[in-house]
């Protein structure tokens, strides 16, 4: 069925007031739906995001064997088949638009004895997926996948599940928290110990909740890279899980309470890992009064409410060491800059051109669209900012989005931030990680009588 766009104006409506608490977060979401249904008994997990994403994962999981169910409440419940008890599922598993899903499941079912195909939507099936099957080719998956743009392997695929699969040693050849945790799923049901080198830290999720359901894993670091150490076929133990809020649908807030004047906003129960926290770290160096309250921890993960309150911006170099921890958080940082006094420079950026689409493209024609000055790389964006003046808005072109929920998102942002209003070509896709954030956005800035 074709697809129709759903396209929005977003305006300026005044500063951002009162408190409120984001959607679960969604890295932490995928992974308690899958290790709860590796898990023997029940699993029950609280504040999950129920995206579009999210959803996907679930629906996978129960393809292959899991009862995974949903009260009232909000409360789902996970019955899990235990690891290695993964069943052949009866049709095609379908990913719709999610990384996560797609390269997640792929390493839970690569040491399965089941054969199972992987599909996606339009966006999904343009992104690369060669890196998460190298690894799991050498532990003995085999995989016929379609051909993508410069001979990428992509979705449509089929995965024939090694049993037993064979332990290794893989070294990430790039940062990514997906390729690890893939690798990591892979282990769980192989003989043996999986190790994955990884020389630059990416998000932990994986091993913070793989620990909490009873897995053995080591994590040691040598010559200045961490070494995580998998002992394969445990027996997991479910687990009651409380999902912290989102710092990635947390961004949006956090950016346009600093951006538009008069703001206090409160962002309560934020998910506070440092290798997920970068944005926050990055915006306090360009000025922004981000003050965190409460800080706690929440089903081994640390958590805060976030006060953020209207300040001036100034342009800085940001350090590529800090992508890792908040990659999917630049394109609303570029909008941040964008509004800046002097010139931020961004490097170290490759990944965001194989996301859900080519994010430095897309930001720099967007940016420019309403009146942003932007410079880009092969690697990232330089933008000099307006120095605090409203950025002009689009009067007579709408903003493609390319199906990307956070361009969407960040485009959205920068219309309370405009002269005139940001018309955005496309806000269904937001549906796929922040079902609510119109409704929420339009919950904190009243418009006026």
């Amino acid at each position: 069925m074709p697809h129709t766009p759903s396209p929005q104006t977003f305006r300026p409506a005044g500063p951002l007031r009162g408190s409120i608490a984001v959607p679960g977060d969604k890295s932490i979401s995928h992974r308690s739906l899958i290790l709860g249904a590796m898990a023997v008994g029940e699993t029950r997990v609280s504040g999950l995001l129920e995206g579009e994403d999210v959803l996907a994962t679930a629906a996978a999981l129960r393809a292959m064997g899991a009862d995974i169910t949903r009260e009232d409440d909000g409360t789902w419940h996970v019955h899990g088949v235990g690891v290695g008890g993964l069943l052949q599922p009866a049709s095609a598993i379908d990913c719709g638009n999610s990384g996560t899903s797609a390269r997640l499941l792929m390493g839970l079912v690569a040491s399965h004895g089941i054969t199972v195909s992987f599909t996606g939507d339009a966006s999904l099936s343009k992104r690369p997926m060669g890196r998460v099957i190298d690894p799991l080719s050498l532990m003995g998956a085999s995989f016929t996948a379609s051909p993508g743009a410069n001979g990428t392997q992509c979705f449509p695929l089929m995965l024939e599940g090694a049993h037993p699969a064979v332990p290794i040693t893989y070294r990430l050849p790039m940062p990514s928290a997906q390729v690890k945790s893939a690798v990591l799923l892979a282990g769980l049901n192989t003989p043996g110990i999986t190790t994955v080198i990884e020389p630059v830290p990416t998000r932990d999720h994986s091993e913070r909740m793989l620990r909490g359901f009873g897995a053995q894993l080591d994590i040691t670091e040598e010559d200045g890279a961490r070494i995580i150490r998998l002992t394969g076929q445990p027996e997991l133990q479910p687990q009651d899980l409380t999902v912290p809020g989102d710092p990635s649908s947390a961004a949006f807030f956090i950016v346009a309470a600093t951006l538009v004047e008069g703001s206090d906003l409160t962002i309560r129960n934020v998910g506070m890992n440092p290798t997920r926290a970068g944005l926050v770290g990055v915006l306090r160096a360009m000025g922004a009064d981000i003050e965190e309250l409460e800080p706690r921890e929440v089903g081994g993960e640390p958590v805060a409410d976030l006060r953020v309150r209207h300040a001036a911006l100034k342009g800085i170099e940001v350090d590529p060491a800090v992508v890792p921890s908040m990659v999917d958080e630049f394109p609303v940082l570029f909008v941040a800059a964008a509004l800046a006094e002097g010139t931020t420079l961004t490097r170290g950026l490759d990944e965001l051109r194989v996301k859900e689409s080519d994010r430095l493209a897309t930001m720099a024609a967007a940016l420019e669209a309403v009146g942003a000055r932007v410079e880009e790389s092969e690697d990232g964006l330089t933008i000099h900012g307006t120095g605090g003046e409203p950025l002009r808005g689009t009067a007579n072109a709408r903003i493609k989005t390319h199906l990307d929920h956070r361009i969407a998102m960040s485009m959205a942002v920068a219309g309370l931030a405009s002269r005139d209003g940001v018309e955005v070509d496309d806000v269904s896709p937001i549906a796929t990680s922040f079902p609510r954030f119109e409704s929420m956005l339009s919950a904190v800035t009243p418009r006026p009588a």
